[in-house]
């Protein structure tokens, strides 16, 4: 049997006992920890459109100048149209347990579901760019609050202000965003109601998508079906670029008025050149932040629910620096 040093032993329990513990905190030091930071998604639509992009760089910035107070997911889709893969981005969302979500919808019914799922799993969600169907949120007894714009009315500004550069009674072309998105049926009925108070005959409207390859081919179809045709009111600027584009090929640029909506840097340059008459700036790099910090809001105050109607703006040629 060996015989044990007593005073060696003394001096490597003193190590142990009081060693492992000399790094840790006393619960009597200074401040209690920190709380872990809030954890806020953002869902967009197609990241192949400038406006989204802009959008989220705006989030992005938000968060930089606010990284203390909250931890940013950014995702978006391929298409305007892939409605599945934002679901599947929702779910995402939710099995990281994020405490709040800023939805721009591809589909103003389809996620609805979804995001009720997600508020009862504890999680805020806010609404943004593309309202959800209040029939659908009634059926349901979903409360998700809108934060956006009117995009009747931005459309509307658009369609007075090309009214103005027309005589009465003449020819005009609507091309549409996706049919099932409510922002694209408010700015089509805002496009409608500028024209018919101004006395204008509206001879085609059809949808493109958002997209600016369908739209340039939609737009080729009515120029050709409208030889007379004198202005086209696009539901958004990448439709409006390929409605441009159209027109510039078939030599109908200078007698076919374009109006767009959504302002992005693209849309810009037409403007600049006289190949845009106007847009409508819903402030793509302040619309996600809007959302975030109502998010933030409710999280803090944990208020009801409840829309909030942010700017929209006439951008014109006659403007464009």
């Amino acid at each position: 049997m060996h015989k044990i040093n007593f005073p060696v032993f003394a001096v490597l329990l003193s190590v142990l006992v009081f060693g492992c513990g000399g790094n840790e905190k006393k619960e009597s030091d200074d401040e209690p920890p920190a709380p872990d930071k809030l954890r806020i998604a953002l869902i967009m639509k197609s990241l192949a459109n400038e406006f989204f992009l802009t959008m989220e760089e705006g989030a992005r910035a938000h968060n930089a100048e606010s990284s203390d107070a909250y931890t940013l997911f950014a995702e978006g889709i391929k298409d305007e149209l892939d409605v599945n893969r934002q679901i599947q981005l929702v779910e995402q969302m939710m099995n990281r347990r994020v405490n709040a979500i800023v939805i721009a919808p591809a589909d103003s019914k389809a996620l609805i579901p979804v995001c009720q799922r997600a508020i009862k799993a504890g999680i805020v969600v806010v609404n943004i760019d593309n309202k959800f169907d209040a029939e659908v949120l009634a059926e349901r007894g979903a409360q998700i609050p809108f934060v956006g714009p009117d995009n009747r009315k931005g459309a509307y500004l658009a369609g007075a202000y090309l009214a103005e550069h027309l005589a009465e009674g003449a020819p005009v072309a609507i091309i549409e965003g996706v049919p099932s998105a409510f922002n694209a049926i408010q700015r089509k009925q805002g496009f409608e109601d500028a024209m018919n108070e101004a006395g204008m005959r509206i001879v085609a409207s059809q949808t493109a998508d958002w997209e600016m390859a369908r739209a340039n081919r939609v737009a080729s179809a009515i120029i050709t079906e409208q030889p007379e045709l004198k202005a086209m009111l696009c539901a958004n600027d990448s439709m409006a670029l390929g409605a441009v584009a159209a027109l510039r090929a078939a030599g109908r640029l200078e007698q076919v008025h374009v109006v767009g909506f959504d302002n992005i840097s693209a849309a810009q340059e037409l403007l600049k050149k006289g190949e845009l008459l106007a847009t409508v700036d819903q402030h793509a790099d302040q619309l996600a932040v809007f959302g975030i910090e109502y998010a933030l809001e409710m999280l803090k105050t944990g208020r009801a629910p409840s829309d909030h109607e942010t700017p929209v703006d006439l951008i014109t040629a006659a403007a464009a620096p």
